[in-house]
């Protein structure tokens, strides 16, 4: 299985800035085998970046932060998947911040996979659990139910095109009062999901599916994290927007990987 090394760089960046920062990292990277390396850049970069990556011959592949779920229609301001392909490989679905302060529910997510798995995109669905649900010993029940609620349009041979990805919301950088999740931490909800993934679709079907941590990962625990068993990548937030921390990130996968 690859290992991963996705950048969410969020609402950050302007189209000059995103260009500068991937002609930088395209100058320090080093193709590793097995090493995916994702950026998921703002919509208005997406199309620029694309035609950089393909003028440079780079195996760097993009990805939407967020789409609308249909294909096509009247829908004002939305930008879909269908008209993503050949620009994105991977879409971000189920983000905290999508589901907080977008008030995305599990049916847009499930949706939103579905649309991805429709469009021959990968989708890399989100769960996490916050800290008042943590404290009260809910994040088994939160993340069974975001991961089942997510999954829930798509068949079994579609799961085994997903990648999931474990942020806590308490853990995320730009979170207030947000701390650091222990190695202990992270593998005991990384295999409260394996074990969700074996009880719904088998042990052979939730081998086949890559497992992402993200939540303040950065060039210092990025090579903790990523040794953690289960854990096939890592989802960099604020880390990702200086292209030496993220390249730094990157050469501690190869590491680990090694």
């Amino acid at each position: 299985m690859k290992t991963y090394v996705m950048g969410n760089w969020k609402m950050n960046l302007t189209v000059g800035d995103s260009s500068i920062y991937l002609q930088r990292l395209l100058k320090k990277i080093k193709p590793a085998r097995g090493i995916e390396i994702i950026i998921a850049p703002s919509f208005i970069s997406l199309a620029s970046l694309s035609l950089q990556l393909e003028r440079n011959k780079s195996k760097i592949k993009l990805a939407a932060q967020n789409f609308y779920q249909k294909d096509f229609g009247p829908y004002t301001g939305e930008v879909s998947i269908a008209q993503l392909r050949g620009v994105v490989t991977y879409a971000l679905i189920g983000h905290s911040e999508r589901r907080f302060i977008f008030g995305e529910t599990n049916r847009d997510i499930s949706q939103k996979v579905a649309a991805a798995i429709r469009n021959n995109i990968t989708p890399i669905l989100c769960i996490g659990e916050t800290e008042n649900q943590r404290n009260f010993g809910e994040t088994k029940d939160v993340l069974r139910d975001e991961l089942l609620g997510g999954l829930s349009e798509i068949d079994t041979e579609d799961v085994k095109k997903c990648i999931i990805a474990y942020e806590p919301v308490w853990a995320i950088s730009t979170t207030k009062q947000a701390r650091s999740a222990t190695p202990d931490e992270i593998a005991a909800s990384i295999k409260i999901i394996q074990e969700q993934l074996i009880s719904i679709y088998g042990k052979s079907t939730a081998d086949e599916i890559p497992i992402l941590y993200g939540g303040s990962v950065n060039p210092n625990n990025a090579g903790a994290y990523l040794t953690i068993p289960g854990v096939n990548g890592v989802l960099v937030g604020e880390s990702s927007l200086i292209s030496d921390n993220f390249n730094e990130i990157i050469e501690t996968a190869k590491r680990v990987r090694e």
